[in-house]
């Protein structure tokens, strides 16, 4: 899986220009890789627009929802409305959300179960700060995020998550985890997850590494046994860029 995340970036007719070139420069086999483009809130039915026009096997996800169904929450969007839409995916507890906007680990947990309840698949965020990293804490750190974000859920309702993996000091900063330490930290969630749901739903959750990937680290990156696609900040935004990591997968 190769999902990304445009963020803050994009107007309405970027967003047709953008999604159309994916399109044009996808990989000739990408049924064999699920490729998903989460656009801002308001540009989610321009991505719509292309991808229906061509019938292209790109999913669209959304970059953040609110738990509740309905409600006097102002400026909010709920799971529900989403899901009506057509939006497949859709990326919860970002560091950009748990830093800026105060997201705990009991509202993603929130999210995640509405996201469930409405058919979309939780994109789940966790990773740690360069202290936590530092401090040698981070496999415990990052163990204990996924624990919190999936408390209350059966088997059948983990399986159907994504979980990206991203250390905080490698988003926007040029810096990446080597293979191995993201290797490291991935095997750290896949055995938590086989702990708690058993092995065979761990093998069916799709782990993903975030965090300043690109052409010249994706191949080290996914040769690793348990990441499992990227999701992609900046590199998403550019088609080529994001195309040439989508192929990566097929190696």
């Amino acid at each position: 899986m190769m999902a990304g995340n445009w963020k803050m970036n994009n107007t309405w007719a970027e967003t047709v220009v953008l999604t159309q070139s994916i399109i044009n420069n996808a990989p000739d086999d990408w049924d064999e890789v699920d490729m998903v483009v989460c656009p801002p809130l308001v540009n989610l039915k321009a991505a719509f627009s292309v991808i229906e026009f061509d019938k292209a096997p790109i999913a669209v996800g959304a970059q953040n929802v609110y738990w509740e169904d309905s409600g006097a929450f102002t400026g909010e969007v709920s799971a529900p409305m989403l899901a009506e839409i057509g939006v497949s995916y859709c990326i919860i507890g970002h560091s950009e959300r748990r830093e800026y906007f105060g997201e705990t680990d009991e509202m993603v947990n929130r999210k995640l179960k509405a996201l469930l309840a409405s058919n979309i698949a939780p994109i789940v965020c966790v990773g740690e700060s360069l202290a936590v990293r530092d401090s040698q804490t981070h496999i415990d750190f990052v163990r204990n995020q996924v624990r919190a974000a999936f408390a209350g859920l059966d088997a059948s309702e983990a399986a159907k998550c994504v979980i990206s993996y991203e250390p905080v000091w490698a988003i926007g900063t040029g810096r990446t985890a080597t293979p191995e330490q993201a290797q490291e930290v991935c095997f750290a969630i896949r055995s938590l997850l086989a702990d708690e749901w058993g092995s065979d739903t761990a093998e069916q959750v799709r782990i993903l590494y975030g965090g300043s990937v690109n052409v010249g680290n994706v191949d080290g990156l996914l040769a690793q046994q348990d990441i499992d696609g990227g999701l992609i900040g900046g590199a998403s935004l550019d088609a080529t860029s994001f195309c040439a990591l989508a192929q990566a997968c097929l190696k």
